[in-house]
């Protein structure tokens, strides 16, 4: 690899690195209830370009705004780099357009959350059915910028041809963590309402059928989180048993490991009432499992297809060639 591909490469995953930062720090705004720091102004704070005379929670809002600013910058600065750098159709290409339209939708997102009053204290299905869509987009952004990084180094492009066999179970991988992150979200939304006593009951109430639809999802998502780890080891072994390459075996087990320790943890953060911080690891290992498998599925989807060969008929036999 030339100088200029590696400089690219490694910008690419310092992006990658670096936005995983602004995602614990978005989270901690939530998880702090300091996501109506700046009131419902956007882009401003609370009107200004900088809060004169900040308060904990502007303080907090604000500092992640700017480091969200400088994660659009950075992707722009990718985006524009990977265009020079590359030829129209290179799947680097072609990943780092992808990562500049989920930056967009992720800033979208960002600021409608603040533009309808839906931080703090807002406790409503809307809110929490937006923070679902964000982590969904969140994936999907850090997704197509570690894409970028993978193929900028030469990893071959995708080939679905003959696998489509494959291409739907990695889909279904796909959908399936999407919506265990989605639900983690939500989940985390009603762990902080339930810790400021926005919702009554406090984190150690029992569940009841009356109990509040984010209160359900104290249930609801280990149990999808459990089912989706361990299926994640039936993938594991079936993409060994498909590609036994090196770099096929170390990204099945390593997703199938981080899988299964996410349950772990989701355990261990129930146990302990859902602190802050034990949010945040549980945040990051779900992004980290979720970039495992974007990579695994990428390593699979390059991997030639067997090609069939047509068996000779054999005219000694008439019944056969009948």
């Amino acid at each position: 690899m030339d100088p200029r591909h590696r400089a690219f490469v490694n910008f690419a995953w310092l992006n990658v690195g670096y936005n995983l930062l602004v995602i614990m720090w978005g989270a901690f705004v939530r998880a702090t209830g300091s996501g109506a720091g700046c009131g419902d102004h956007w882009p401003l704070c609370d009107g200004q370009v900088i809060p004169r005379s900040p308060d904990t929670a502007q303080l907090i809002e604000f500092s992640h705004r700017v480091t969200s600013g400088i994660a659009l910058l950075l992707t722009i600065g990718l985006l524009v780099w990977a265009l020079r750098l590359f030829a129209a159709g290179h799947p680097a290409r072609r990943a780092a357009i992808a990562t500049m339209i989920f930056m967009i939708v992720e800033s979208l997102i960002g600021a409608a959350l603040v533009l309808f009053r839906l931080v703090a204290h807002d406790a409503s299905l809307t809110r929490a059915l937006s923070l679902g869509l964000h982590l969904v987009n969140t994936f999907l952004l850090i997704g197509a910028m570690a894409l970028t990084a993978w193929y900028a180094s030469g990893k071959p492009a995708p080939d679905l041809r003959g696998k489509g066999g494959l291409l739907s179970m990695l889909i279904a991988a796909l959908v399936g963590t999407a919506l265990v992150g989605s639900s983690g979200a939500i989940t985390a939304l009603g762990d902080t309402l339930l810790q400021l006593g926005v919702l009554p009951g406090g984190v150690s109430q029992s569940i009841t059928r009356d109990s509040h639809p984010l209160v359900w999802m104290r249930i609801i998502h280990p149990v999808l989180g459990t089912l989706v780890g361990l299926a994640m080891i039936s993938l594991a072994q079936r993409a060994v048993r498909y590609d036994p390459s090196p770099t096929t075996r170390r990204l099945a087990w390593a997703t199938a490991a981080i899988f299964v320790g996410q349950i772990f943890l989701g355990a261990i953060n129930v146990i302990l009432k859902a602190p802050v911080w034990m949010q945040l690891v549980h945040l990051l290992f779900a992004d980290l499992a979720w970039l495992a498998l974007v990579l695994l599925s990428a390593t699979l989807l390059a991997r030639p297809g067997e090609e069939r060969v047509p068996q000779p008929v054999s005219v000694s036999s008439p019944a056969r060639s009948a």
